[in-house]
């Protein structure tokens, strides 16, 4: 007997056992605990070898330490970091959707063309963003902003215009990022970045 012959047969002899086991199960009367005066509530419940078990699902419950500082000058910086975090979060997220809609543009079609029109779409509407409101960010809130971009794209910046622009682009980009305080290649760890990965779980963005 040829071995896909035979890995059927076996396939079709475990289904019938579990069939025969859930008939039996189903012919056995199920045994409901006993209510007490103030079991008014209705959950849901499990046969457990015709034993009804009640339960009922609850929401995960996130419990968040309140945090002390060494110092006053510890707190205060806590605090700038979370103004600034705040501040390119939007920016971050909104990267994020643009991204991953240009993504979903260039796979739905194979036209060069078509194609060179969304990136070029895409790169006027991320121009003008710059434009009117990145380009007063300071080099700290770029630099988080950065990270941030890797955070939630899942690439870096550099990666980001490489893929879309072409690697001289990227390569420029990066120069003159470099020249003004940033870095197009910086990347996100939630271990080394804790603290700005705890200001992102306590925003609210992910509720």
């Amino acid at each position: 007997m040829k071995f896909s012959k035979l890995f059927i047969l076996f396939i079709v002899i475990i289904a019938g056992s579990k069939l025969s086991a859930q008939e039996k199960l189903s012919n056995v009367k199920a045994i409901y605990p006993v209510l007490g005066k103030n079991d008014t509530v209705r959950v849901l419940a499990t046969n457990d070898n015709g034993y009804m078990v009640p339960w009922f699902p609850l929401r995960e419950v996130v419990i968040i330490g309140v945090r002390t500082f060494k110092s006053v000058a510890d707190q205060a910086a806590f605090n700038r970091l979370r103004y600034n975090v705040l501040k390119v979060m939007p920016y971050a997220l909104y990267a994020k959707k643009r991204y991953e809609q240009l993504e979903r543009d260039l796979a739905v079609t194979i036209d060069k063309k078509l194609q060179r029109k969304s990136v070029k779409q895409c790169d006027e509407e991320i121009k003008k963003m710059f434009n009117t409101e990145i380009k007063e960010l300071t080099i700290t809130q770029g630099q988080i902003l950065t990270k941030l971009i890797n955070r939630e794209v899942g690439r870096t910046t550099y990666d980001i215009v490489k893929e879309t622009k072409g690697g001289f682009a990227a390569f420029s980009y990066q120069l003159i990022a470099r020249v003004v305080g940033h870095n197009l290649k910086n990347t996100y760890s939630v271990t080394e970045d804790r603290d700005i990965e705890s200001i992102i779980v306590n925003s609210g963005y992910y509720q």
